[in-house]
């Protein structure tokens, strides 16, 4: 499949893009970044030189994706979210040697306006509420809300909202496909009779 750029977009010389990759309006990438296949860049969208997107990545309307970013495969980035690269902005020290790195794993998802700050890393499957503020690493398949992000539960890789027992430990079953689960303390894992044969 080919690439599609709007006639508006402007994807700098030098940037690598998947098969199938569709660049909408009046987005912007940048010359060293690597994007793909499969993935869909909203209107508005900008996407510097340090930055690396998986596969079937989706990035939503007015998305700045800045240097020091990764977005690993089957990422959902909700219109209007934040990243930021730098703990302690000031517009007269520069900071560029200071990009701190953040890491979003396979299957996240990040709600819409939600903010991620600089040098986090967000785990396989989480779910990060619209608005919540992202200051702490997630846990894999952790569902977090509010401002600063807190846990309130867990979501298995379908996006739905897991009934676990009270406590840290226990199992559950997604309601939408079946596939069972096991928490232990902080770690969810799919049961390995569920994988993928």
């Amino acid at each position: 499949m080919a690439v599609t750029i709007h006639p508006s977009a402007i994807v700098d010389e030098g940037a690598q893009l998947g098969q199938g990759t569709r660049v909408w309006h009046f987005a912007h990438v940048s010359a060293g970044a690597r994007i793909g296949e499969g993935c869909s860049l909203g209107q508005g969208v900008y996407v510097g030189n340090d930055v690396t997107i998986g596969r079937n990545v989706k990035v939503q309307n007015n998305v700045s994706v800045y240097d020091a970013v990764t977005l690993e495969d089957d990422v959902f980035c909700g219109p209007s979210m934040v990243f930021t690269n730098v703990h302690n902005p000031r517009s007269a020290v520069p900071r560029k040697n200071e990009y701190r790195r953040t890491l979003v794993k396979r299957g996240a998802t990040l709600g819409a306006n939600c903010t991620i700050v600089c040098g986090v890393t967000i785990g396989e499957h989480a779910f990060v509420g619209a608005g919540a503020v992202v200051s702490r690493d997630v846990p894999a398949h952790a569902l977090v809300v509010g401002v600063p992000a807190r846990r309130i539960g867990w979501v298995s890789r379908h996006g739905e909202r897991l009934a676990l027992p009270a406590g840290g430990h226990g199992e559950a079953v997604c309601p939408a496909t079946g596939e069972r689960y096991r928490l232990d303390g902080d770690t969810l894992t799919l049961l390995p009779c569920n994988s993928p044969t």
